[in-house]
């Protein structure tokens, strides 16, 4: 993780816990980290789940990695470098709606593994609930369906550093969920994201 620069700074408990927050809510908070290619189905499930938790009276979330990069990561390109900043920061704002008690639905290709553990740490040293779910979707697929037309300009030149193209992406070595887009449908997968969070034990009973 990133060096802490700022001295004399120190982190302020307040009086309502965590467990406080979770009861007023009658939900856990959590985050649901959706990793894949561009193209694989990431935002469509993450929009999807939203609608249905909303139903059941759930509060969640989505952290969209364009939306994001046209905010408080506004500043970073697809470097190295800045793909892993750029999955820092998120992991972290992340955590504090995890703590808040909100179903954190964060959709970023995070190609690099080393960044997904590291956010997965970071919620782990608190004690909150992370959940990696990968987006399993062929290259070949992910670059047919090419929604905003990126695998094409990445082919003929016109992006660089590319993820699947010109830059690799690092699959999950033990998600705890694998959907397979080429294979389900929306309401299979979202049905078996709820699942796990039932068997989780993420919604609570008010």
């Amino acid at each position: 993780m990133t060096e802490q620069i700022a001295t004399n700074v120190h982190w302020h408990h307040g009086e309502i816990s965590r467990a406080d927050r979770y009861r007023v809510l009658g939900q856990k908070g959590a985050t649901l980290w959706f990793t894949g290619f561009s193209g694989s189905g990431k935002s469509t499930v993450a929009v999807a789940l939203e609608a249905e938790l909303l139903k059941r009276g759930r509060i969640s979330y989505r952290l969209d990695g364009d939306n994001i990069r046209l905010g408080i990561n506004k500043n970073l390109g697809f470097s190295a470098a800045d793909r892993t900043e750029n999955i820092r920061r998120i992991g972290e704002i992340a955590k504090l709606f995890t703590d808040a008690g909100v179903i954190a639905l964060s959709s970023f290709i995070s190609p690099y593994r080393a960044d997904r553990d590291a956010v997965r740490a970071l919620h782990a040293e608190s004690g909150m609930d992370f959940i990696e779910i990968y987006v399993d979707c062929p290259l070949e697929e992910a670059e047919k369906r090419d929604p905003k037309g990126l695998y094409k300009k990445a082919r003929a030149g016109q992006i660089k550093n590319f993820t699947g193209i010109d830059d690799p992406y690092e699959a999950p070595n033990a998600p705890e969920l694998v959907l397979k887009t080429a294979e389900m449908s929306l309401q299979q997968e979202v049905d078996a994201v709820l699942a796990l969070m039932t068997q989780r034990g993420l919604i609570l009973d008010v």
